[in-house]
């Protein structure tokens, strides 16, 4: 997967982002606090070679939808031969920004979760808050955004469309990230 995830940051750095795979400890933080119990919909964006997928799907109830939205061509290709034979996880090639079309097409107007492993520092600024304005609008009451970035960059944009956000810190991850969860 790593070789895979190198050529994908080569062909494009910007949506990417990262040159190798998040980690175990990454992934594990990302879904820490999740209640898979209730969780009827997740939505992951950018799930890249599935490190946090593969979580989310030993983790989730059999009755939860995991909908996988992946821009990049290759990582596309590589999701759907990798869950293929998953009957709940639904892997769309598609972008962030079309997220409530996304969950339309799969039967939901809302998600309880969205986990994103999106490059929001390196995304141009309008594209991420077409993003950051979609999830508020598809996130159910309750709900919650994780994702993860290497630099408070855009911070201040994420922090702008939610009414809480709290910041923990992965030094074990490559480099090192920030997670952060903002709720509505």
């Amino acid at each position: 997967m790593g070789i895979k995830f190198l050529i994908e940051y080569l062909k494009n750095p910007r949506s990417v982002g990262a040159v190798c795979p998040s980690s175990k400890y990454l992934a594990a933080k990302m879904i820490a606090g999740i209640n898979f119990g209730n969780a009827k919909c997740i939505v992951e964006y950018g799930p890249g070679t599935g490190v946090f997928t593969d979580e989310l799907i030993k983790r989730k109830n059999p009755d939860t939808i995991l909908i996988l939205i992946e821009k990049d061509p290759g990582f596309f290709e590589l999701l759907a031969h990798k869950y293929a034979n998953k009957q709940d996880v639904f892997v769309v090639n598609g972008t962030a920004g079309d997220v409530a079309t996304h969950l339309d097409t799969h039967g939901f107007e809302f998600a309880d979760y969205v986990v994103s492993g999106l490059p929001f520092a390196s995304l141009p600024t309008e594209v991420t808050e077409q993003i950051l304005r979609g999830t508020c609008e598809v996130l159910r009451e309750g709900g919650e955004f994780i994702t993860f970035q290497y630099t408070r960059f855009k911070m201040g944009h994420i922090r702008k469309h939610f009414a809480t956000l709290t910041v923990t810190w992965e030094f074990r991850n490559v480099p090192p990230a920030y997670v952060l969860r903002c709720g509505n």
